[in-house]
């Protein structure tokens, strides 16, 4: 059984929201997987597209991001895969009395607040700027474009800006054309 099986048959006995120490676990780099995640949040293994979201989310699980690449790390093995933009997209969002939280295409939850920003910047693989979430360790999800007007039709304007209040901090949003 390989590792990466034996911590898939853990988590399914753990529950899948459990949270993974990856940035504890520093094994040697075993090289390459022919992985892709795409921008629009697609994930493809050998040119095929993993269809299984339990498959997913189990790989998005053991996600890190190095300072040379996003890289799938167990306590035994790191393999380096491709990412064309964020390796998530966060699909729709929730508002309550603390603030905005996020739900990514991979089922994860984040709050936005001091730890968890949001910010506008580039991205080079849909052409335009977009808004970005930092989802957990270096790992962004981009906001897709549903999401993304569904925000921008609620948050107040300000000198430009869209802003978005949450968890007690301020995030302020150039209002461009096409984010």
């Amino acid at each position: 059984m390989t590792d990466l099986a034996r911590l898939a048959a853990q988590l399914s006995d753990e529950g899948d929201d459990a949270p993974l120490p990856v940035e504890k676990w520093h094994p040697e780099h075993c090289g390459e997987m022919d992985m892709v995640i795409r921008a629009d949040g697609s994930w493809w293994h050998e040119g095929t597209r993993i269809t299984r979201a339990p498959l997913v989310r189990l790989f998005s699980r053991v996600l890190r991001k190095d300072n040379d690449g996003h890289v799938l790390v167990t306590p035994a093995e790191k393999i380096s895969i491709t990412v064309e933009d964020a390796p998530f997209l966060a699909v729709d969002f929730d508002r309550d009395e603390t603030g905005y939280t996020f739900r990514t295409n991979v089922g994860d939850r984040v709050l936005i607040d001091g730890d968890h920003p949001i910010t506008l910047k580039e991205s080079p693989a849909i052409g335009q700027s977009a808004p970005y979430i930092l989802v957990r360790g270096g790992l962004e999800a981009r906001l897709d474009r549903p999401a993304y007007y569904r925000l921008a039709a609620e948050l107040p304007e300000e000198d430009g800006a869209l802003v978005l209040r949450s968890a007690g901090a301020e995030y302020r949003l150039p209002v461009t054309e096409g984010a």
